[in-house]
Protein backbone atom coordinates (compact mmCIF):
# COMPACT_ATOMS: atom_id res chain seq x y z
CA UNK A 1 0.00 0.00 0.00
CA UNK A 2 1.79 3.18 -1.10
CA UNK A 3 -0.54 5.72 1.08
CA UNK A 4 -2.88 5.77 3.65
CA UNK A 5 -5.40 9.25 3.02
CA UNK A 6 -6.72 9.99 6.56
CA UNK A 7 -9.31 12.61 7.11
CA UNK A 8 -10.74 13.36 10.86
CA UNK A 9 -14.57 14.43 11.19
CA UNK A 10 -15.93 16.52 14.10
CA UNK A 11 -19.37 17.34 12.72
CA UNK A 12 -18.20 18.64 9.13
CA UNK A 13 -19.38 15.74 7.10
CA UNK A 14 -20.44 18.15 4.23
CA UNK A 15 -16.62 18.89 4.28
CA UNK A 16 -15.32 14.90 4.39
CA UNK A 17 -17.78 14.25 1.27
CA UNK A 18 -16.31 17.09 -0.52
CA UNK A 19 -12.67 16.49 0.23
CA UNK A 20 -13.30 12.60 -0.60
CA UNK A 21 -14.61 13.44 -3.49
CA UNK A 22 -11.66 15.45 -5.00
CA UNK A 23 -9.16 12.57 -3.82
CA UNK A 24 -11.26 10.48 -5.76
CA UNK A 25 -11.43 12.87 -8.78
CA UNK A 26 -7.55 13.42 -8.45
CA UNK A 27 -7.22 10.08 -9.32
CA UNK A 28 -3.45 9.26 -7.70
CA UNK A 29 -2.49 7.55 -10.85
CA UNK A 30 -0.69 3.99 -10.70
CA UNK A 31 -0.57 4.99 -6.82
CA UNK A 32 -2.30 2.00 -4.46
CA UNK A 33 -3.98 3.77 -1.65
CA UNK A 34 -6.49 3.48 0.85
CA UNK A 35 -9.01 6.33 2.68
CA UNK A 36 -9.41 5.93 6.57
CA UNK A 37 -12.41 8.16 8.05
CA UNK A 38 -12.30 8.71 11.48
CA UNK A 39 -15.35 10.27 13.50
CA UNK A 40 -14.46 12.07 16.53
CA UNK A 41 -17.40 11.17 17.66
CA UNK A 42 -19.20 13.84 16.41
CA UNK A 43 -22.78 12.29 15.66
CA UNK A 44 -23.43 13.99 12.61
CA UNK A 45 -24.72 10.95 11.37
CA UNK A 46 -21.13 10.83 8.42
CA UNK A 47 -21.53 6.78 8.84
CA UNK A 48 -24.92 7.04 6.64
CA UNK A 49 -23.49 9.85 4.29
CA UNK A 50 -20.49 7.53 3.54
CA UNK A 51 -22.69 4.16 2.87
CA UNK A 52 -24.75 6.13 0.71
CA UNK A 53 -22.17 8.34 -1.37
CA UNK A 54 -18.86 5.69 -1.63
CA UNK A 55 -17.58 2.39 -1.05
CA UNK A 56 -14.82 0.83 0.11
CA UNK A 57 -14.05 3.28 2.95
CA UNK A 58 -12.53 2.37 6.03
CA UNK A 59 -14.60 4.25 8.78
CA UNK A 60 -13.60 4.06 12.53
CA UNK A 61 -15.94 5.20 15.17
CA UNK A 62 -14.11 6.82 18.54
CA UNK A 63 -15.77 6.20 21.29
CA UNK A 64 -15.22 9.79 22.34
CA UNK A 65 -13.56 13.27 20.86
CA UNK A 66 -9.92 12.67 21.29
CA UNK A 67 -9.04 16.04 19.93
CA UNK A 68 -7.40 16.69 16.70
CA UNK A 69 -4.06 14.50 17.73
CA UNK A 70 -5.64 11.79 19.39
CA UNK A 71 -8.75 11.38 16.58
CA UNK A 72 -5.84 10.70 13.72
CA UNK A 73 -3.46 8.33 16.26
CA UNK A 74 -6.62 6.39 15.75
CA UNK A 75 -6.24 6.51 11.68
CA UNK A 76 -3.05 5.70 11.94
CA UNK A 77 -2.64 3.32 13.90
CA UNK A 78 -5.15 1.32 11.30
CA UNK A 79 -3.47 2.70 7.97
CA UNK A 80 -1.69 0.22 5.51
CA UNK A 81 0.38 2.96 3.63
CA UNK A 82 4.20 3.33 3.27
CA UNK A 83 3.15 7.06 3.39
CA UNK A 84 0.34 8.80 5.76
CA UNK A 85 -1.47 11.29 3.88
CA UNK A 86 -3.11 13.78 6.88
CA UNK A 87 -6.34 15.82 5.09
CA UNK A 88 -8.58 18.65 7.34
CA UNK A 89 -11.63 18.01 5.89
CA UNK A 90 -11.59 21.24 4.34
CA UNK A 91 -8.86 20.55 1.54
CA UNK A 92 -9.57 19.67 -1.83
CA UNK A 93 -6.54 18.21 -3.75
CA UNK A 94 -5.61 19.65 -6.77
CA UNK A 95 -4.54 17.44 -9.96
CA UNK A 96 -1.87 14.94 -9.13
CA UNK A 97 -0.61 17.07 -6.31
CA UNK A 98 0.01 13.27 -4.55
CA UNK A 99 1.71 11.84 -6.96
CA UNK A 100 4.45 14.73 -7.08
CA UNK A 101 5.01 14.43 -3.38
CA UNK A 102 5.17 10.68 -3.09
CA UNK A 103 7.66 10.70 -5.73
CA UNK A 104 9.72 13.40 -4.04
CA UNK A 105 9.75 11.04 -0.48
CA UNK A 106 10.31 8.50 -2.26
CA UNK A 107 13.62 10.34 -3.86
CA UNK A 108 14.52 12.05 -0.44
CA UNK A 109 14.44 9.06 2.28
CA UNK A 110 15.73 11.32 4.87
CA UNK A 111 12.27 13.41 4.86
CA UNK A 112 9.99 12.52 7.52
CA UNK A 113 7.65 14.63 7.24
CA UNK A 114 6.62 16.72 3.75
CA UNK A 115 3.93 19.81 3.62
CA UNK A 116 2.53 20.95 0.45
CA UNK A 117 1.26 24.48 -0.80
CA UNK A 118 -2.06 25.35 0.58
CA UNK A 119 -3.37 28.27 -1.19
CA UNK A 120 -6.90 29.91 -0.80
CA UNK A 121 -9.71 29.35 -3.01
CA UNK A 122 -8.68 32.42 -5.09
CA UNK A 123 -5.34 30.77 -5.31
CA UNK A 124 -3.62 33.28 -3.09
CA UNK A 125 -1.39 31.51 -0.66
CA UNK A 126 -1.31 30.55 2.75
CA UNK A 127 1.43 30.78 5.17
CA UNK A 128 1.92 27.18 6.44
CA UNK A 129 6.01 26.69 6.65
CA UNK A 130 6.30 27.97 10.13
CA UNK A 131 9.47 28.27 12.37
CA UNK A 132 9.41 27.28 15.53
CA UNK A 133 7.56 29.82 18.06
CA UNK A 134 8.50 32.60 20.44
CA UNK A 135 6.78 32.27 23.45
CA UNK A 136 4.39 35.45 23.32
CA UNK A 137 3.95 34.39 19.09
CA UNK A 138 0.23 32.86 20.01
CA UNK A 139 -0.61 36.25 21.76
CA UNK A 140 0.48 38.35 18.99
CA UNK A 141 -1.55 36.42 16.48
CA UNK A 142 -4.95 36.51 18.51
CA UNK A 143 -4.50 40.14 19.73
CA UNK A 144 -4.48 43.65 18.64
CA UNK A 145 -0.49 43.32 19.22
CA UNK A 146 -0.20 42.06 15.69
CA UNK A 147 -0.65 45.59 14.46
CA UNK A 148 2.51 46.71 15.70
CA UNK A 149 5.44 47.10 13.39
CA UNK A 150 8.15 45.67 15.53
CA UNK A 151 5.27 42.88 16.10
CA UNK A 152 4.56 42.58 12.26
CA UNK A 153 8.10 41.73 11.86
CA UNK A 154 8.66 38.73 14.26
CA UNK A 155 4.98 37.23 12.54
CA UNK A 156 6.73 37.73 9.36
CA UNK A 157 9.75 35.84 10.18
CA UNK A 158 7.77 32.91 12.15
CA UNK A 159 6.23 32.77 8.79
CA UNK A 160 9.02 32.33 6.91
CA UNK A 161 8.21 35.47 4.51
CA UNK A 162 11.89 36.10 4.35
CA UNK A 163 11.69 32.80 2.06
CA UNK A 164 10.46 31.83 -1.27
CA UNK A 165 7.46 30.02 -0.46
CA UNK A 166 7.47 29.20 -4.27
CA UNK A 167 10.52 27.60 -3.17
CA UNK A 168 11.26 23.72 -2.10
CA UNK A 169 12.78 24.18 1.21
CA UNK A 170 13.08 23.14 4.63
CA UNK A 171 10.83 23.70 7.34
CA UNK A 172 10.94 23.94 11.27
CA UNK A 173 7.19 22.76 10.67
CA UNK A 174 4.52 22.78 8.15
CA UNK A 175 0.53 23.32 9.20
CA UNK A 176 -1.24 19.93 10.12
CA UNK A 177 -3.94 20.39 7.43
CA UNK A 178 -2.24 18.46 5.19
CA UNK A 179 1.01 16.45 6.20
CA UNK A 180 2.63 13.17 4.19
CA UNK A 181 4.51 11.47 6.67
CA UNK A 182 6.79 8.35 6.01
CA UNK A 183 5.40 6.17 8.05
CA UNK A 184 8.83 4.16 8.96
CA UNK A 185 9.70 7.45 10.29
CA UNK A 186 6.56 8.03 12.25
CA UNK A 187 7.14 4.77 14.16
CA UNK A 188 10.81 5.95 15.08
CA UNK A 189 9.38 9.64 16.37
CA UNK A 190 5.93 8.84 17.86
CA UNK A 191 2.66 9.31 17.10
CA UNK A 192 0.59 12.62 18.13
CA UNK A 193 1.06 13.62 21.84
CA UNK A 194 -2.47 13.58 23.02
CA UNK A 195 -1.52 16.33 25.79
CA UNK A 196 -2.18 18.92 22.86
CA UNK A 197 -5.87 18.45 22.18
CA UNK A 198 -5.75 21.14 19.73
CA UNK A 199 -3.20 23.21 18.32
CA UNK A 200 0.59 22.92 18.59
CA UNK A 201 0.40 19.45 18.03
CA UNK A 202 1.91 19.26 14.47
CA UNK A 203 4.32 21.60 15.98
CA UNK A 204 5.50 19.34 18.21
CA UNK A 205 5.07 15.98 16.00
CA UNK A 206 7.66 17.88 13.65
CA UNK A 207 9.86 19.55 15.99
CA UNK A 208 10.57 15.47 17.28
CA UNK A 209 10.73 13.94 13.80
CA UNK A 210 14.01 16.34 13.40
CA UNK A 211 14.88 14.72 16.95
CA UNK A 212 14.50 11.78 15.43
CA UNK A 213 16.78 12.25 12.91
CA UNK A 214 14.51 13.17 10.20
CA UNK A 215 13.79 16.28 8.10
CA UNK A 216 10.57 18.23 7.57
CA UNK A 217 10.46 19.98 4.40
CA UNK A 218 8.09 22.39 2.28
CA UNK A 219 6.96 20.65 -0.87
CA UNK A 220 5.17 23.49 -3.37
CA UNK A 221 5.32 21.62 -6.09
CA UNK A 222 2.11 19.86 -4.86
CA UNK A 223 -0.57 22.24 -4.53
CA UNK A 224 -3.79 22.18 -2.21
CA UNK A 225 -6.97 24.44 -1.48
CA UNK A 226 -7.61 25.33 2.25
CA UNK A 227 -10.68 26.61 2.79
CA UNK A 228 -9.00 29.13 5.69
CA UNK A 229 -10.22 30.36 9.36
CA UNK A 230 -8.62 31.35 11.74
CA UNK A 231 -8.51 32.69 15.54
CA UNK A 232 -8.38 36.53 14.42
CA UNK A 233 -7.20 39.15 16.70
CA UNK A 234 -8.54 41.88 14.81
CA UNK A 235 -11.86 42.01 16.32
CA UNK A 236 -13.63 41.23 19.38
CA UNK A 237 -10.43 39.67 20.36
CA UNK A 238 -11.46 40.06 24.13
CA UNK A 239 -14.25 37.86 23.83
CA UNK A 240 -12.78 35.32 21.61
CA UNK A 241 -10.71 34.59 24.88
CA UNK A 242 -14.01 33.05 25.73
CA UNK A 243 -14.52 30.71 23.09
CA UNK A 244 -13.90 27.16 23.94
CA UNK A 245 -11.51 26.37 20.84
CA UNK A 246 -9.43 29.55 21.52
CA UNK A 247 -9.00 28.60 25.50
CA UNK A 248 -8.25 24.89 24.38
CA UNK A 249 -5.66 26.43 22.04
CA UNK A 250 -4.29 28.42 24.60
CA UNK A 251 -4.09 25.57 27.13
CA UNK A 252 -2.09 23.76 24.22
CA UNK A 253 0.09 27.09 23.94
CA UNK A 254 0.91 26.55 27.95
CA UNK A 255 1.58 22.86 27.85
CA UNK A 256 4.29 23.09 24.07
CA UNK A 257 6.07 25.49 25.67
CA UNK A 258 6.45 23.63 29.44
CA UNK A 259 7.10 20.76 27.67
CA UNK A 260 10.06 22.42 25.86
CA UNK A 261 11.41 25.20 27.79
CA UNK A 262 14.13 26.43 25.36
CA UNK A 263 13.52 27.74 22.04
CA UNK A 264 14.64 26.70 19.00
CA UNK A 265 14.48 26.77 15.24
CA UNK A 266 16.56 24.74 12.45
CA UNK A 267 16.41 27.03 9.83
Amino acid sequence: MDISFIILNYKTKGLVKNCLTSIIESDPGSLNYEIIVVDNASGDGIKEMLKENFSGIKFIQSGKNFGFGGGNNLGIENARGKYLALLNPDIMLLDDSFLKIFNFMESNPGVGIAGPKLVNPDGSPQYTRCRFPELLIPIYRRTPLQNLKKVQGKLDNYLTKDQNYNAISRADWVYGACLFIRKEALNKCGLFDQRFFLGFEDTDLCRRMWNSGYEVWYYPEAALVHYPHRFSGDRNWIFGLFDSKIRIHIQSWIKYFWKYKKVFTIN
